[in-house]
């Protein structure tokens, strides 16, 4: 999990949301086809890493509001990287695609874990035969 901030668009007394979304649903064209777990705007959130964000927001009046949507990819150093944006109504059709694009490099590309406090729990010797096993799948 990285501890990312995650923004909030919009006017804070309109409907903002954000969502880690885990799939799609390509039979809907509104933000329902978006399938995951709701995260707080405005705030650090403990998100998974590469995990793909939407971000959602409404400005303007109630009877006609200015909608505006975002798409993050989850960084490694806790930063939000903008892979697609959308305006109006029909934002969450103009995302859909998008979206299931981005979840499926991520499910084919995964990211490998940086450098970090749990590889501690191993011993020198398993670091080292891991060292050497990549080395050698690496020369040949």
């Amino acid at each position: 999990m990285i501890a990312a901030e995650i923004p909030q668009l919009g006017d804070e007394r309109r409907r903002n949301w954000a969502k880690v979304v885990n799939s799609v649903d390509d039979s809907l064209a509104t933000g329902w086809a978006f399938e995951g777990e709701f995260v707080a705007t405005g705030g650090i959130q403990d998100v998974p890493l590469d995990s793909v964000l939407v971000v959602y927001g409404e400005r303007g009046s109630r009877a006609n509001p200015l909608i505006e949507a975002h798409v993050y990819i989850v960084n490694a150093d806790a930063t939000l990287s903008l892979r697609g944006s959308a305006r109006g109504k029909a934002w969450a059709r103009t995302l859909r695609d998008r979206v299931a694009e981005l979840l499926a490099e991520s499910v084919l590309n995964p990211t490998r874990l940086p450098w970090g406090p749990d590889l501690m729990r191993y011993s020198d010797a398993a670091l080292r035969e891991e060292l050497g096993r990549r080395e050698s799948s690496a020369d040949g």
